[in-house]
């Protein structure tokens, strides 16, 4: 990668982690710290001001993608921080749950993602895009592991308060950054190349991808929910201490993961190494089923889960740049998160029903059932088309053209 796309990366993960990591902060100590609130004994109440700011990003993710291509990436991208700064002021001063949720509403109307992942597409060759791709998932699997570590303290120093203003702060940091690291991005697409969102929907590949998130999510969000009890009755080790797990097992994976995405952008395997991937997801849900009563069995089950999430994290979003090009980028990927966030919900709700009405089993049975479809689906693949020689050096001035 030439010094531009390595300069887009590096700020563009920071952003996507600034933001991110305001987020998960509230998760680990959110459900006890509400209890002593006004409105805190409801625990319906609870559970929508956590899960509020998702349901707002399934609904905006669409129209930030499509701003994003009308209007310009980093105009778009402001407006979300702005509005997720907001929220987290007003949740930091609520003084009852029900402003929390107010909070929290206006948090998730900040869906920058779709905007995000396109600059990023724009300031990097296709040949280095799964690259750019995987550091921003890196980073926020890294978020993910420090929030589980950072997050008592701090909420033991200053309450929700410390958690939501540093949330807010976060955010207007991730401004200043865009404007200061963030490469200048090209222009908004002209009206006449603009895509539709029936294009967008019905597009073969594009429909195959945006259903790989939703069922690496779902896939995801079912396992967390069986995982720390299983870890606490195999391994006797207390919720507050998984990050001891969690953590190595990310980090560890990371590594793992960097022949996979050479494998696939250098010498174009990419349906190979994706099935294959797909193939681990469906190994883990079966080890679950058979070795969660080991706590070593569990450590490693985790650990090949987060290798093959996080090599799908990173070629899903490179491809759906790919098939969708320069004109649709911003509206595909709002397709795409949108897509990712209704399956947190379905691996959520789907998951607990299925938990609590046929046992822990027929999560992960359910899980290797989506998995299988998967394969299929995803057997029949093609290759993304290269819009470029793949031998044009990069031009970096040419890159950094534009508003």
């Amino acid at each position: 990668m030439n010094s531009v796309e390595i300069r887009s990366g590096v700020s563009l993960s920071t952003i996507f982690a600034l933001r991110i990591l305001g987020l998960f902060l509230i998760l680990p100590v959110f459900a006890v710290a509400a209890r002593d609130l006004p409105g805190g004994d409801n625990v319906a109440l609870v559970g929508f001001a956590l899960g509020a700011y998702g349901i707002t990003q399934a609904i905006f993710h669409i129209p930030f993608g499509f701003a994003a291509d009308r209007f310009g990436r980093k105009p778009v991208i402001v407006f979300g921080l702005l509005l997720f700064a907001l929220g987290s002021f007003i949740a930091a001063y609520a003084d009852n749950l029900y402003w929390i949720c107010v909070g929290r509403v206006l948090q998730g109307a900040g869906a920058i993602s779709p905007a995000v992942t396109a600059l990023a597409a724009d300031l990097t060759r296709e040949e280095h895009r799964t690259k750019i791709m995987a550091m921003i998932g890196s980073s926020i699997g890294l978020v993910f592991a420090l929030s589980l570590v950072i997050a008592p303290p701090l909420f033991d120093a200053g309450g929700l308060w410390a958690l939501f203003m540093l949330t807010g702060v976060l955010s207007l940091a991730a401004i200043a950054l865009l404007f200061f690291a963030v490469p200048k991005a090209p222009p908004p697409v002209d009206a006449g190349r603009r895509a539709r969102l029936s294009e967008v929907v019905f597009h073969p590949q594009l429909a195959r991808l945006h259903f790989g998130i939703f069922a690496l999510h779902v896939l995801q969000v079912g396992m967390f929910m069986l995982i720390p009890g299983a870890l606490v009755a195999a391994g006797d080790l207390p919720l507050a201490e998984h990050w001891k797990l969690y953590l190595p097992a990310v980090v560890a994976s990371f590594i793992v993961m960097i022949p996979a995405i050479i494998i696939a952008e250098k010498h174009l395997k990419f349906r190979a190494v994706f099935v294959a991937s797909v193939a681990l997801l469906l190994l883990t849900e079966l080890g679950f089923i058979y070795g969660r009563g080991s706590f070593v069995a569990i450590a490693a089950l985790v650990f090949v889960f987060f290798v093959a999430f996080n090599v799908l994290e990173a070629l899903l979003p490179s491809l759906v740049t790919r098939f969708a090009g320069p004109e649709a980028r911003g509206l595909a990927l709002g397709v795409y998160n949108t897509a990712q966030a209704v399956g947190l919900f379905v691996g959520g709700a789907l998951g607990g029903w299925l938990a609590r009405n046929a046992g822990a089993d027929a999560v992960f049975w359910f899980g290797a059932g989506v998995c299988l479809v998967w394969i299929l689906i995803s057997a029949s693949m093609i290759a993304p088309p290269l819009r470029k020689a793949r031998s044009t050096p990069p031009a970096p001035d040419a890159q950094t053209q534009g508003a």
